[in-house]
């Protein structure tokens, strides 16, 4: 299986400390260089060095102009790019905008989320919640009916 990462995933499991869970549910993950440089700005989350991980492989980014992709940020465009080039099994990514590009080329795409989800259904963690509440409080947005539905997907409620 080939599944391709955007920014966002890899910071957002950094920010709780649980980086692993991307490994855990999706095994290898692919990203290009523009995501390894976004990731190593620094800033207030930390991310590993990725090209140091086993499981992560750096691809090279895509050589042609892709200016259907003019929107979106360096990661996003060169993220989508390569998948599409490697027709790529799936692609994480939450941002609203590239995963409608994504969807519209014809990913399949999952979040962060998606993943936290797969990885309580896996047996990974005890309960979906409690990180997803931990995402929001390091600054990761998501739409709350989104967190109440597939919370309630795993079987935990919202109070």
């Amino acid at each position: 299986m080939t599944i391709y990462s955007n920014t966002t995933p890899l910071l957002a499991f950094s920010a709780i400390g649980r980086l692993d869970l991307i490994n855990k549910v999706h095994g290898e993950i692919c990203i290009v260089p523009s995501v390894v440089a976004e990731c190593g700005v620094g800033g207030v989350v930390e991310v590993p060095d990725l090209t140091k991980l086993p499981w992560i492989r750096i691809e090279r980014e895509p050589a042609q102009d892709e200016s259907r992709f003019f929107m979106l940020d360096a990661g996003e465009r060169d993220t989508l790019s390569a998948a599409l080039r490697d027709r790529a099994d799936l692609v994480l990514i939450d941002e609203r905008l590239g995963r409608n590009f994504a969807e519209f080329y014809g990913l399949r795409v999952a979040g962060t989320l998606g993943t936290l989800k797969k990885a309580k259904e896996l047996g990974f963690i005890a309960e979906f919640l409690p990180l997803a509440r931990e995402l929001q409080g390091a600054g990761f947005w998501y739409h709350e009916d989104l967190v109440r539905r597939l919370a309630a997907d795993v079987g935990e409620s919202v109070h």
